[in-house]
């Protein structure tokens, strides 16, 4: 079902929502500058929005028509707290709704952290309409042994996760926010129109005049804690279902397991393509990641 749908002026993406699995999902879509065009999924890291995407959409115009999901309980969707419905699968399966509701029928796939996971899925579950797909440290792990993977779903709460708890949700304004994030990690390595554009599109303006996170932290924090949903161990497993040809890329001051990207890269019968930066090395340097995008997806 199909809520609604506007164009924004100029340059900006046309917003909208469907209800999927009872919920309203928002999308973007970025309309192509050329009659000749590829479609292009964009997928968000937990906590983030579709809506950051746009400085690196707007260099890519010309050949793509761009389409990103806030995610459910991230941006302009409905707010989600039950971890029992924030599984990767049904994040999933959200997006390809949206993208029915818009009538794309094939595409690329772009995805970053969490969304690399969804990316994951989407390719897994509709192989004959993913015609390809580029992982930007997806959140997407294996594990050699059972007691590995018994001693991993033991651990008590993920630091991610305790982090998410604390985070301040309600700010004076964007500026306050802006100059906040600017100045400490890891959000002082992004682009700052990267910056700009996720927190244009990530919080919320409040009755009261302050603006408010549009993710709620306890979504973020039980994404990246929760041992009950459908998460990272049951997406690795999906990788053997991906047909399209996948590029799986990693920063090299990633904070995270190389391990991880080690093991998707052998999964998929190819080898991590290790670029400088750290885990949001996708957003430090717009050039380059517009070079990557065309060098990966064409």
């Amino acid at each position: 079902m199909r809520l609604s749908s506007h164009n924004n002026i100029g340059n900006a993406p046309r917003e909208g929502k469907i209800v999927s699995d009872g919920l309203e999902i928002a999308y973007l879509e970025w309309e192509s500058t050329s009659e000749a065009y590829e479609n292009l999924l964009v997928m968000h890291p937990n906590g983030f929005c579709a809506g950051m995407f746009d400085p690196v959409v707007d260099l890519l115009r010309d050949q793509y028509r761009v389409v990103g999901v806030d995610l459910r309980g991230h941006g302009g969707s409905q707010e989600v707290l039950d971890e029992t419905v924030l599984g990767n699968d049904l994040m999933a399966a959200d997006v390809l709704k949206v993208l029915d509701a818009l009538e794309v029928d094939v595409f690329s796939i772009l995805g970053v952290s969490l969304g690399g996971a969804i990316a994951i899925e989407i390719a897994a579950s509709a192989p004959e309409r993913v015609q390809g797909l580029m992982l930007c440290e997806a959140i997407a792990m294996n594990f050699e042994t059972r007691k590995e993977r018994a001693q991993f779903l033991e651990q008590k709460e993920h630091p991610l996760a305790v982090g998410a708890r604390r985070r301040r949700s309600i700010w004076s304004n964007r500026k306050e926010v802006e100059d906040s994030y600017g100045s400490r990690k890891p959000l002082d390595a992004l682009d700052p129109l990267v910056l700009k554009a996720y927190i244009k599109w990530g919080f919320v303006d409040r009755p009261d005049g302050q603006v408010e996170l549009a993710c709620n932290p306890e979504t973020e924090a039980t994404i990246f804690g929760s041992r009950a949903r459908y998460g990272p161990v049951s997406t690795f497993e999906r990788l053997s279902d991906v047909k399209a040809e996948t590029h799986i890329l990693a920063g090299t001051q990633t904070d995270l397991d190389k391990i991880w990207f080690e093991q998707q890269a052998k999964e998929v019968n190819t080898e991590v393509n290790w670029i400088d930066g750290g885990h949001f090395f996708l957003f430090e340097d717009l050039e380059r990641t517009v070079s990557l995008i065309r060098s990966c997806i064409g």
